[in-house]
């Protein structure tokens, strides 16, 4: 549905916003991609990079999930398929895998902007509201932050935004029904959780009255359904098993809360802090606004959010996937704005003033720390969250290229907050801080804290730590497991 009352000049304006803003976000994103080596989670390691590592060449770390079948292996095959990408190219190591992967996912999530533009525009906004609101998602401290880790919530972020703008805006075509139902599927199989969305969507299309689109709606979505037990049992060796064992540790026996809890008002505080107070008003304001346009989108964004917040364990990047669609009301919303002005230069400006507010965060990203993005806020709230573990993750590369390494220990540091084999890139023992000490011999390189290398040869060095080489032969190790302490 397009604004008739679009101007060809306005139209144009529009298109050259949506395009700068794009190729602005892209540009940041591929940028940080290639230029930092830190973690904001073991996650983006050891549930992505570290399974597709083992997929791909045949070795690396296992994190409960991947021994005990509580993820699928939809977001390790993505990220595979990556690696190999990157193997064909000629760049069949570390800084070239990562690199290619770590961009790819930027690039998606620019492409997630543009699927917020497409469903503002769905919704009847005009090209420059709607590449105003893209703008949030393009242009946003966090969603730049997160966009480079191979993340599920990153990675689902698109098919959620597309899939929706196909099957929910007014007048869709029961071809595009069909596709975004398809695409909340598979949507489902990177994140669990997304598929609140497949129930919105059948609650929005039921409450227009729509019952053929909705049962067709309902048919994909149990295919795809289907197509998750199938690939469990293949996979797992039960059927639906990620989700069981998933649904069981964190709802039945409640064991995410381990990691920490916080309060109800966290993802609002935490946006705020990060984005920014008044770009975060002025997404709810305008996202209100467009509740009259969008109902049935807004409530499913609301709702999406209030599951989260009411699950005592929360973290910034569980609201991935529903921020590009708030970014999309929020075009919508200055629309509606818009329209209840008279023709003036204001009416014009708004949507390039919400771009600068979006531009004001961008330049928030470099300098975000922890405590900004909920992270490790009661340990390390002032550290820069760029670049976390960086220096121990470059020094695995440096251990992978000694030719003489037979074992690699991480001495006073877990193995979890590193980047494991996906940056090791060696088939040999790699210990955690509590594994064996110097005196077993079964490693011959340590990463230390500089001013510990004892009688080693100090080889590298980055930052606070030191690549050590301790002798030239090591010990057997019977005992070593690939399980992730």
């Amino acid at each position: 549905m397009e604004d008739s009352m679009e101007s060809s000049i306005e139209r144009r304006l529009g298109l050259v916003v949506l395009g700068v803003v794009l190729g602005v976000g892209a540009a940041l994103r591929v940028a940080w991609a290639l230029s930092e080596d830190g973690l904001y989670w073991p996650d983006e390691v050891y549930q992505s990079l570290e399974p597709a590592h083992r997929l791909v060449f045949g070795y690396g770390l296992r994190a409960w999930e991947y021994i005990e079948g509580a993820r699928t292996w939809v977001l390790p095959a993505l990220v595979a398929a990556c690696f190999e990408l990157s193997r064909a190219l000629g760049l069949p190591e570390p800084r070239g895998y990562l690199g290619l992967t770590r961009s790819l996912f930027g690039l998606m999530g620019a492409a997630t902007a543009w699927g917020s533009w497409r469903l503002a525009r769905g919704y009847g906004a005009s090209t420059l509201t709607a590449a105003a609101g893209a703008s949030l998602f393009a242009l946003g401290s966090v969603p730049v932050y997160f966009a480079p880790r191979a993340l599920s919530e990153n990675a689902s972020a698109l098919p959620v935004v597309l899939g929706l703008a196909l099957a929910l805006s007014p007048g869709a075509s029961r071809r595009a029904v069909l596709g975004g139902a398809s695409l909340l599927g598979v949507a489902v199989l990177l994140r669990l959780q997304n598929g609140v969305f497949c129930v919105a969507l059948l609650g929005v299309l039921g409450a227009r009255r729509e019952w053929r689109r909705t049962g067709e709606a309902l048919g994909v979505l149990v295919l795809w359904a289907g197509v998750l037990g199938l690939m469990d049992r293949l996979t797992w060796g039960h059927w639906f098993q990620s989700a069981r064992v998933y649904l069981d540790f964190n709802l039945v026996r409640g064991m995410a809360s381990n990691w920490g809890t916080a309060p109800f008002a966290y993802y609002y505080t935490v946006l705020a802090r990060s984005l920014g107070p008044t770009l975060c008003l002025v997404t709810l304001g305008l996202g209100v606004l467009a509740a009259r346009r969008a109902p049935g989108l807004f409530l499913l964004a609301i709702a999406f959010w209030l599951l989260h917040a009411l699950q005592p364990h929360k973290e910034l990047r569980f609201l991935m996937p529903v921020l590009p669609v708030f970014a999309a009301l929020a075009g919508m919303g200055l629309e509606e704005l818009r329209g209840a002005l008279p023709p003036s230069p204001v009416r014009l400006a708004l949507p390039l003033w919400l771009g600068v507010l979006a531009g004001l965060s961008a330049t928030r990203t470099g300098g975000l720390t922890f405590g900004q993005l909920g992270q490790y806020e009661h340990e390390k709230p002032r550290a820069s969250a760029w670049d976390d573990f960086g220096p121990v993750n470059r020094l695995l590369i440096a251990a992978g290229h000694q030719p003489d390494v037979c074992g690699l220990k991480l001495e006073r540091l877990h193995v979890a907050w590193s980047g494991g084999y996906s940056y090791f890139h060696r088939d040999v023992p790699l210990y955690s801080g509590q594994g064996p000490g110097r005196g077993a011999r079964v490693y011959n390189y340590v990463i230390t804290p500089t001013g510990l290398s004892g009688a080693g040869t100090v080889v590298a060095t980055q930052g606070p730590f030191a690549l050590v080489r301790l002798g030239e032969r090591c010990a057997p190790d019977p005992g070593w497991s690939s399980r992730l302490p």
